[in-house]
């Protein structure tokens, strides 16, 4: 599988004419009929629209007429973004006869910018319960392992990108939902700041820490993508008017100078982790020394106390959003997804205004600690993928996320690969940034990346 392009490689390719967007959609349609009945990442595929969209996107390069990066690359979307004309489900039974009006405004803005939509992927119900086996559609497996989880809520955008059935993909990420699949299927992906991308049109679960962001094999793609959502959208008040810098731009100019401190007592002390996570942890610090930058230990508060907030505002959120439906159609929802959110119910006016205040005294100490450092560096996940099969319904509430800090405190965060284990699953690291600053960000993850070898190995599915 090593021939699935980037889409930085594709566009470069695309834009001398030395690769048809035509040939590319169809490689990516005849790998998801190959392997997808494996692995279940796509909930429905749009070949002949793909294929038509892709045609229209070749005769307009031919002419000139080419848009940009994206014009002609194969992607797809979590099945919670909003398509005019295409069912847009959330993987729930409630929603199977939904077909929207209108496009979200992320779909919107990558249709504007060229892209070639060959589907929709698979999600955990509403982007919250999973992985469920009661829903309408199975849930996706991993490329790297099929017997193994993918991660979720955007676990058909981890699977599909990884395997090379999409060249990029959108999630969302409310406590982790395109890190951890990230994580888990050896990709890259970011979550931005909390209103830098448009979430109207996007199926809600818990307002104040959805976030909309993309997954790709790459970093530099995932800037390519970010660059073509992010923005300010009428559509959506929660959006920040601020100019969008080109996220591309700064991709080459190295870590030098940069202070990083690395969150170590997340994932050394605050939980119990792998030994390979923390040799691959430490790897990677090293790697980002040797590159230039300073590179410290930082300490925050513990995992739990980021944990404790989000939960009790997940729950709680996500419990007044869906109530109505649980009380009159409460076997309509997925095991999964009925148990969790229903201890919402049980979430007070005083829990949820003791976590609210707690919330905002860990994003000022966040804050605080990134007027030292540029970038926090801390794992995304406590080890490989496990079984998908006997899954804790309760996992989420039992066990603290590495990635959840970063949903509390609603600052930029991006998972790439940066090993794998001794089985040969991927495991990765988190670099968080400022507030709106996705550019350091993308920059640092960009300058390790292509400083090791890791993209050069894909799962074979």
């Amino acid at each position: 599988m090593s021939d699935i392009p980037s889409i930085a490689d594709a566009a470069r390719r695309i834009a001398a004419k030395e690769l048809s967007p035509v040939e590319l959609t169809q490689a990516c349609l005849d790998r998801i009929a190959a392997v997808d009945e494996q692995l279940h990442s796509y909930v429905l595929v749009l070949a002949d629209e793909a294929l038509a969209t892709a045609r229209e996107a070749e005769a307009a390069i031919m002419r000139g007429e080419h848009r940009g990066p994206l014009h002609g690359i194969p992607i797809a979307l979590k099945d919670i973004y909003e398509t005019a004309g295409v069912r847009t489900t959330g993987q729930s039974k409630l929603r199977q006869d939904h077909v929207p009006e209108t496009d979200a405004t992320t779909t919107a803005r990558l249709k504007q910018a060229g892209m070639v939509l060959t589907g929709k992927l698979t999600t955990h119900e509403f982007a919250f319960g999973g992985p469920s086996f009661d829903l309408p559609q199975p849930p996706a497996r991993n490329p790297w392992d099929v017997s193994r989880f993918t991660g979720g809520s955007s676990s058909g955008s981890a699977a599909a990108v990884a395997a090379g059935l999409c060249l990029g993909a959108l999630g969302s990420d409310t406590g982790g939902s395109i890190r951890v699949p990230a994580a888990f299927c050896g990709i890259a992906g970011i979550k931005p700041t909390y209103g830098r991308v448009s979430r109207a049109g996007v199926f809600p679960l818990v307002y104040s820490m959805d976030h909309c962001g993309p997954m790709a094999w790459t970093v530099e793609d995932c800037a390519i993508m970010l660059a073509a959502i992010a923005g300010h959208d009428p559509r959506d008040e929660t959006t920040a008017k601020l100019p969008v810098p080109d996220y591309t731009a700064s991709l080459d100019r190295g870590i030098e100078g940069l202070r990083v401190g690395v969150v170590r007592h997340f994932y050394e002390d605050d939980d119990a982790t792998s030994p390979a996570v923390t040799a691959t942890m430490n790897a990677a610090a090293a790697e980002l020394e040797a590159l230039g930058a300073r590179v410290e230990d930082a300490r925050l508060s513990s995992l739990d106390a980021y944990h404790a907030s989000a939960i009790v505002t997940i729950v709680a959120e996500a419990f007044a959003l869906y109530q109505d439906g649980l009380q009159s159609r409460p076997h309509d929802f997925g095991e999964m997804f009925r148990h969790r959110v229903m201890l919402g119910a049980l979430v007070g006016a005083p829990d949820y205004v003791q976590a609210t205040r707690r919330r905002r005294q860990l994003t000022l100490e966040m804050d605080r600690a990134l007027e030292k450092y540029d970038v926090l560096v801390t794992a995304s996940i406590f080890g490989p993928a496990p079984p998908i099969e006997g899954f804790p319904k309760f996992y989420l509430i039992e066990k603290p996320l590495l990635s959840t800090p970063a949903n509390v405190t609603g600052l930029p965060a991006l998972s790439l690969c940066n090993g794998f284990s001794e089985d040969g699953l991927p495991l990765s690291m988190q670099i968080i940034g400022r507030r709106f600053d996705e550019e350091t960000v993308l920059r640092v993850g960009a300058a390790y990346e292509k400083a090791t070898p890791w993209r050069d190995r894909r799962p074979e599915v």
